[in-house]
């Protein structure tokens, strides 16, 4: 049996996906698109707070409460790979890279 150190240090070393995501309502086509370090955590978060009624995007919360979780989905836009042995700084790198992602898609229905 592993001890509390080792199962920490294991999983201070897990790679997480890291980019650029979007919720998108398929009723509407309205989307959300926002980054993170770690997409799965940050969509398990947003689903949450929808979850919960408690999501800081009103507009977003009031249409999953009207169309319920199933007309939405989660799209992986844009994965940003770590770079080995660099010191950078990956919130701006992707900060940068979702501008890009918006200015790409040409989206014009946010929440």
């Amino acid at each position: 049996m592993k001890t509390k150190k080792e199962l920490k240090s294991e999983y201070k070393q897990m790679k997480f996906p890291m980019g650029v995501f979007q919720v998108m309502s398929i009723c509407n086509n309205k989307s959300l698109i926002d980054y993170s370090l770690d997409m799965e955590s940050k969509w398990n978060r947003h689903k949450m707070e929808l979850k919960f009624r408690n999501h800081r995007n009103k507009d977003l919360q009031n249409d999953w409460n009207e169309y319920g979780e199933e007309n939405f989905v989660f799209e992986v836009l844009s994965e940003l790979k770590e770079k080995e042995g660099e010191n950078i700084n990956y919130n701006k790198e992707l900060k940068t890279l979702q501008s890009l992602v918006i200015e790409e898609l040409s989206v014009e229905n946010f929440y």
